[in-house]
């Protein structure tokens, strides 16, 4: 006999019992990870484990992030509707779909170009509007305007200040730290007097960002 899997039932227990839990309590984004189909995000042979506590496989090696984590980058970013922001990674398009939700106007850079397929395919499968998709390496993209919040969805081995450069007055950016496990998710936000404040957020794992800047650990 085949089971039919009730993929809304999974995403209300997802919300109630992974991304809740883990501290995530902003309605808004509990409310908008419970409207974005996630399983029509996930390749067609993960979609029975599309709300699994865990990362789901992607093309060229790549994962969907955990649904806790994309809960914790949701809420740290504090969005307000008509917000823009630039996300370092794509990957499905599902954290992008969830930002749109949210209200954001969203670019969102993608290196490999098997993935800005999937991802242009999904958004428009799904009706997401709000986002943009574009093919380009981050670590050399100069972007033509600044933004309310930048979020990566690969970690750095150390803090850069290049991505900063691209918030508004007021801007934040979401960014995970570190070369191994355990990791150090920051929140970094450029305040509207110029100063620049930084939070640590959670510790956890993101794979690293390609051609990220590696530091140095000798002085001269």
């Amino acid at each position: 006999m085949t089971t039919t899997m009730n993929f809304p039932q999974a995403r209300l227990q997802m919300v109630d019992q992974q991304v809740r839990t883990w501290e995530v309590l902003d309605p808004r984004v509990l409310d908008a990870m419970n409207a974005v189909a996630r399983e029509r995000f996930a390749p067609a042979e993960f979609q029975a484990i599309a709300y699994a506590d865990a990362p789901i496989p992607l093309p060229g090696g790549q994962s969907m992030l955990a649904p806790k984590i994309d809960g914790r980058i949701l809420q740290a970013l504090g969005l307000t509707l008509g917000d823009t922001v630039l996300e370092v990674g794509t990957g499905s398009g599902y954290l992008a779909a969830c930002l749109a939700t949210l209200g954001a106007r969203v670019t969102s850079l993608e290196l490999r170009p098997e993935l800005v397929a999937l991802a242009r395919a999904n958004l428009h499968r799904t009706g997401t509007t709000g986002v943009e998709v574009v093919e380009a390496d981050a670590t050399c993209y100069t972007p033509d305007r600044r933004y309310d919040a930048v979020v990566l969805t690969a970690s750095l081995p150390s803090y850069d200040p290049h991505y900063e450069t691209w918030l508004k007055p007021g801007g934040r950016l979401f960014v995970v730290v570190g070369e191994s496990e355990p990791m150090t998710a920051e929140l970094h936000t450029l305040t509207r007097d110029g100063a620049k404040t930084r939070r640590e957020l959670f510790e956890t794992w993101m794979a690293p960002l390609d051609h990220a800047r590696i530091p140095s650990h000798f002085s001269f």
